[in-house]
């Protein structure tokens, strides 16, 4: 089975510095970074999915474009600098971007969801109506939220639908 691996918004406001930093960026960041390099290693293509504010809502509290909070966390990007990069506007990286059409020309058939954050993003696009086509397991070590507590709540919310993996 075909996989790709999803990293979902590991965007410089979400770190510390940034805008909107969360619990557990650099753990966090460390295994993503690290599943990147498996995921390299066994061949599985990486796609950093990128949340930008859609400047006709009017300015955002983070990810406006063209700031450097918006942009993809510089380790990430160097752990797969050859990734295809899906914009999104919405939590569902489905919705309106071009990712499934990115995956169908790989010929995915498993996703593999990491990123930020766990209960919005990460988890919107795993139960995703577009992503039912998919095996989708979530990789609960590489993502993170606002909390330990909301992060362990998503995870749990979606278990009955979603498998997890240690990757």
């Amino acid at each position: 089975m075909k996989k790709a691996l999803l990293v979902i918004d590991l965007q410089n406001d979400y770190f510390p510095g940034g805008k909107f930093p969360l619990w557990n960026t650099e753990n966090t960041l460390q295994n993503v970074v690290k599943a990147i390099e498996k995921a390299n290693n066994e061949g599985i293509p990486v796609v950093h999915i990128q949340h930008i504010e859609d400047p006709k809502a009017g300015i955002a509290p983070f990810f406006n474009e063209g700031t450097e909070g918006a942009a993809i966390h510089s380790e990430v990007l160097k752990a797969a600098p050859n990734a295809k990069v899906v914009i999104k506007h919405y939590a569902d990286a489905f919705y309106e971007t071009k990712l499934e059409e990115e995956l169908s020309k790989l010929g995915v058939e498993e996703l593999l969801v990491c990123g930020m954050m766990t209960q919005n993003c990460v988890t919107h696009t795993a139960i995703s109506k577009s992503a039912e086509k998919y095996k989708v397991k979530i990789l609960p070590n590489c993502c993170t939220t606002v909390n330990e507590a909301i992060h362990m709540i998503a995870l749990h919310a979606v278990s009955t639908r979603i498998e997890f993996e240690n990757f």
